[in-house]
């Protein structure tokens, strides 16, 4: 065990499946929107997946653990976090079925191939560039800022990916909802889906759920918000079911 880690690394249990992740506590580590995102992707027996700035992985790895008989890829633009990454899929033995790449975002269909994927997912960088001090070369930076890629770039890369009628899946915040809207239909990519993340019942959305269909007809389903916590600070049943707790 002691072998597969570097300095400052350890290895979470996802208590689901025998699932496990490495991460590094001087690097970025997923939180619930990663864990929310792979729920609400629905990722389907045979999709062929790309998930775009994967980070440690754990978005691969939790849909790897959802659906055996897909293909799923994880491009991430920093060599470090695509090695720790890499080591977590040897250490669930899911390489056969996910593969972490070493790219950039915005030339994903270059690396990956154009019109290929039934379904791509990003937890993307939710802060533009130039909302308070940023250091370019700090790694959590990089995942919180669009320092690397814009959301426009995500939304362009994802639609060159996609089949005709396949599915985009994103987590961002609501403040970036009118963003998010504009730029998934200049890209093609029809809103279909828009899900709220509230903390509490009586609290303002803290997460957006989006998921868009290449080149699809017009009409959105606004689901019912999901409510993290309840009146005892408790996780609510619906997030327990996410979580694998019930």
């Amino acid at each position: 065990m002691e072998k597969i880690l570097r300095e400052f690394e350890r290895i979470d249990d996802l208590q689901w499946k025998g699932l496990r992740i490495i991460q590094n506590s001087n690097m970025f580590c997923f939180g619930t929107d990663a864990v929310l995102l792979s729920h609400f992707a629905g990722i389907r027996k045979g999709d062929k997946v790309v998930d775009l700035g994967t980070g440690t992985g754990i978005i691969p790895v939790l849909l790897a653990g959802r659906m055996e008989d897909a293909c799923i890829y994880g491009l991430e633009i920093q060599p470090d976090m695509v090695e720790m990454a890499n080591r977590s899929i040897l250490l669930n033995q899911l390489q056969s079925r996910v593969k972490i790449i070493e790219g950039d975002i915005r030339q994903a269909a270059e690396i990956l191939g154009r019109g290929q994927y039934t379904l791509v997912v990003s937890n993307p960088p939710y802060k533009k560039l130039g909302t308070g001090l940023v250091n370019p070369q700090d790694v959590k930076n990089i995942a919180r800022h669009e320092i690397m890629c814009t959301l426009d770039d995500v939304l362009l890369s994802a639609s060159l990916l996609l089949k005709a009628g396949g599915r985009f899946a994103m987590v961002h915040r609501p403040d970036r909802m009118i963003d998010i809207i504009e730029g998934m239909r200049k890209v093609c990519l029809e809103p279909k889906r828009i899900r709220m993340v509230h903390s509490h019942v009586n609290k303002p959305p803290i997460l957006v759920l989006v998921e868009g269909v290449l080149h699809g007809r017009p009409f959105l389903n606004w689901m019912p918000p999901l409510i993290m916590y309840d009146e005892n600070q408790e996780y609510t049943p619906e997030l327990k079911v996410i979580y694998h707790m019930e």
